[in-house]
């Protein structure tokens, strides 16, 4: 989609919060309003009500603001004085408006007038922009209703938030909608208890994922693949432990840019330890602990380390947002001049993995400094433009062809690249980062022996290829329907018993399966074969075996795929070979 389209279309989805607000207050006259931005795909409007609303409330609305959309009240921009506007809010009780006002004010004490735009009878506080007329509003649908606190702070009042879409046309909003129900079947949170992967306890924490035996076995499973390419490239692993003190991160200063996102301190013996929220500074510490030569570099680290964040429990959401997480992170310390075949060696990787993972589409966004605001950003504008340019060149060589530049996204201590991948459904995910960091080399005062004898800065390279394995596999359940390919499949084989007398064959081949490696489970319950097929289908394992009188006698068995394709009766050494060259092309 253009940006032209997506221009147009976000400024007809806000036009439409509008319209929905104003339904509300016809149905809710005491309703008061918050915010009501347009989002990625639709919009939304946060309201206080008198009561919560039900899925039939969301129908009537819709009925309202057709008829509110059908009379063509045209959308009017005025700029008001700050004294009308507070009085204005104030007399319709709209408190929140107040306090929008208020801290526009607080932020600019120069500040005259706010803008304001009106809809027939509608009066509301916004920038804008609005299309012309509600007749100018494309086909709507009112989606589901969530809670939100007021401005995201959980301190702060819980509002009901109403999210919706617009589409210019009734074809788009048709695919759209099927999109969301094809986005519901995914759903990770739904896969993950009907396959017995995950689970969450409010006993234990909110955002603490429990992995169940066939979840840790996927865990596993993509952790090794990872952890043992990495190994493969050139990289030594390291292990950190899960608390440190909080010395520590004060001197790396996570304390001060992060204390929103980190658990409280506790105290051992006077002294006071914190879980870790990252892994650098304590790789950071094993650099220094060693005097290097730059005949030692580049050095390439790489841990699977378990870290806490603090997500405040409204943004909670399944595995893709948790409070405890496991990274595939790696530090890559190196001298000026190996910076470029570094980055271009780690983004050759991330393909790489990614692609054996089944993601083709990528989206690379390259984030950099914003030179009007340089005081911003620590580091040398030499070591700016170095690693701005080692970052696009990077992109260019590694053969990704799809990038946009981020100016000014760069974080503080240096400039990144985030690689975004298409799933099943054309959804965008941001997974991968290369991070170069200005900030802990400084900090830590790291240094290696050049040629010359003299002591110098190296280049730190942050590089996370899955990023949060939990919020990766959330992303790969939702990406295979749960139905994995069979060499990340929890269990591969599932072998049937046509009847009870076929138990003890049942087994034997089970066993033959499992000294050769492969997961298999034996289904020899007294449920009828159908049923066992249709249980072994819904538990997506791509292949049953199927056992009775015939394949008993011929001592052979006969392989079904989980799409229901019979492959003939064969010997079980034949059905493992095969199995086992699809187990290793990673197909």
């Amino acid at each position: 989609m253009s940006k032209e389209k997506q221009s147009k279309l976000d400024i007809m989805r806000h036009s439409c919060s509008h319209l929905m607000a104003v339904a509300v207050l016809e149905m809710f006259p005491k309703a008061k309003l918050a915010i009501g931005p347009a989002i990625e795909d639709g919009y939304y409007y946060d309201f206080e009500l008198d009561r919560p609303l039900i899925n039939q409330d969301l129908k009537k609305l819709e009925k309202i603001m057709t008829k509110i959309r059908s009379k063509g009240d045209k959308f009017k921009h005025e700029e008001w004085t700050i004294n009308k506007a507070l009085k204005y809010f104030k007399d319709r009780k709209d408190k929140y408006k107040v306090e929008l006002i208020n801290d526009l004010v607080k932020d600019n004490s120069k500040l005259k007038k706010v803008s304001i735009y009106k809809t027939g009878d509608f009066i509301d506080l916004c920038v804008g922009p609005h299309i012309k007329s509600t007749k100018d509003i494309g086909p709507f649908k009112l989606l589901n209703v969530a809670g939100a606190y007021w401005r995201g702070d959980e301190k702060n009042k819980m509002l009901q938030r109403i999210y919706g879409t617009c589409f210019e046309t009734e074809k788009d909003l048709k695919k759209y909608l099927e999109k969301l129900e094809e986005a519901k079947k995914r759903d990770h949170r739904i896969l993950g208890k009907q396959l017995d992967l995950f689970m969450f306890d409010d006993e234990i924490g909110s955002g603490l994922v429990l992995w169940l035996p066939k979840g840790a076995q996927l865990f596993n499973t993509i952790k090794d693949f990872a952890f043992n390419t990495y190994l493969k490239n050139g990289y030594k692993p390291v292990v950190t432990p899960h608390i440190a003190s909080t010395e520590l991160f004060k001197h790396s200063g996570h304390l001060d840019f992060y204390k929103e996102n980190l658990y409280s301190p506790f105290t051992v013996e006077k002294q006071k330890y914190m879980v870790k929220p990252m892994n650098c500074p304590f790789h950071v510490k094993m650099y220094n602990s060693q005097i290097h030569s730059y005949r030692d570099l580049p050095i390439r680290w790489t841990e699977m380390g378990t870290v806490y964040r603090y997500e405040r429990s409204g943004v909670l959401h399944g595995l893709t947002r948790v409070r405890g997480f496991t990274q595939d992170d790696a530090h890559i310390i190196c001298t000026k001049d190996q910076l470029n075949d570094e980055i271009v060696k780690a983004l050759k990787l991330t393909k790489y993995i990614l692609n054996i993972f089944g993601f083709r589409d990528f989206e690379i966004n390259i984030s950099t400094r914003d030179l009007e605001n340089k005081d911003k950003f620590i580091g040398e504008d030499k070591d700016w433009k170095k690693t701005e340019e080692a970052l696009k060149q990077a992109v260019k060589k590694a053969g990704l062809k799809k990038f946009v530049y981020d100016i000014g996204g760069a974080v503080f201590y240096g400039p990144k690249i985030d690689i975004k991948i298409a799933d099943a459904l054309g959804r965008m995910w941001q997974l991968s980062t290369i991070q170069v960091d200005f900030n802990l080399p400084s900090r830590f005062k790291m240094k290696y022996i050049n040629k010359e004898g003299k002591e110098q800065t190296p280049f730190m390279i942050h590089r996370a290829l899955l990023g949060s394995l939990e919020r990766f596999i959330g992303v790969l359940i939702e990406h295979y329907a749960g139905a994995f390919p069979i060499w990340l499949s929890p269990v591969q084989v599932k072998v049937l018993a046509i009847s009870q007398k076929h138990n003890k064959y049942a087994s034997k081949v089970a066993d033959e399966l499992f000294e050769n490696d492969l997961r298999v489970e034996v289904d020899n319950s007294d449920e009828t074969l159908g049923k066992k097929i249709r249980n072994a289908q819904r538990e997506k394992v791509p292949y049953m075996l199927i056992v009775g009188d015939k394949e008993v006698k011929s001592s052979k068995v006969a392989p079904r795929t989980r799409s229901g394709k019979d492959l003939g009766a064969m010997p079980i050494k034949r059905f493992i070979e095969r199995i086992k060259k699809e187990i290793e092309s990673k197909k």
